[in-house]
């Protein structure tokens, strides 16, 4: 094998993958609040449960909202979705109702939370620590619900073919998935 030959270059670059949710929460009159995020991740838990993990940062309303509840939902965002998470991203809470733009809007199953429709996979999550670093505050969650796309047919929690999902993938622009590779050990 051919050694592969880099070049080093200052710590300006972002190139964190990252799947893109839309953060769902409830506004104090009980109506929704959407936001992107694509700080998101999973830690393990004692036993066999993991966390979710979520960094918010500025003083978004989404934040603020899930700082008041403790609850929020993660909606994975698809490459369909990418107008609404365009949409989300560019309408603040403070500029008024996030309505320009027609999304359908449910209630979660465990918790009650605002989900979106058109997402293929949900989290409803509810808040079991935080810590702030600077004006970033990262959630740890306990997922209380998933709610998946029903083409999906997993056989155990790593079965999640995320070519059904099409995922967006951001690192500070807009990827998507092309095919599946393969399975742990597929490879030796």
């Amino acid at each position: 094998m051919e050694k592969l030959r880099r070049r080093s270059v200052e710590p300006i670059y972002s190139m964190c993958v990252q799947p893109s949710f839309i953060i769902g929460t409830n506004n104090i009159d009980g109506s929704p609040d959407f936001a992107p995020i694509t700080w998101v991740s999973a830690t393990h838990e004692e036993g066999d449960g993991y966390l979710l993990v979520i960094s918010m940062a500025g003083n978004k309303m989404t934040k603020q909202n899930a700082l008041r509840t403790g609850i929020f939902s993660a909606n994975l965002v698809s490459t369909d979705m990418l107008p609404l998470m365009d949409y989300f991203g560019s309408r603040h809470a403070k500029d008024g109702k996030k309505d320009e733009i027609a999304y359908e809007v449910s209630r979660g199953k465990a918790l009650d939370v605002p989900v979106l429709d058109q997402s293929r996979w949900v989290y409803e999550c509810e808040v079991a620590s935080k810590i702030t670093t600077g004006d970033s505050t990262t959630f740890f969650c306990r997922i209380r619900n998933i709610q998946m796309d029903e083409r999906l047919t997993c056989t155990d929690p790593f079965d999640v073919d995320l070519t059904i999902l099409d995922p967006v993938i951001y690192s500070g622009k807009y990827h998507s998935l092309g095919r599946l590779l393969g399975s742990i050990g597929d490879f030796l």
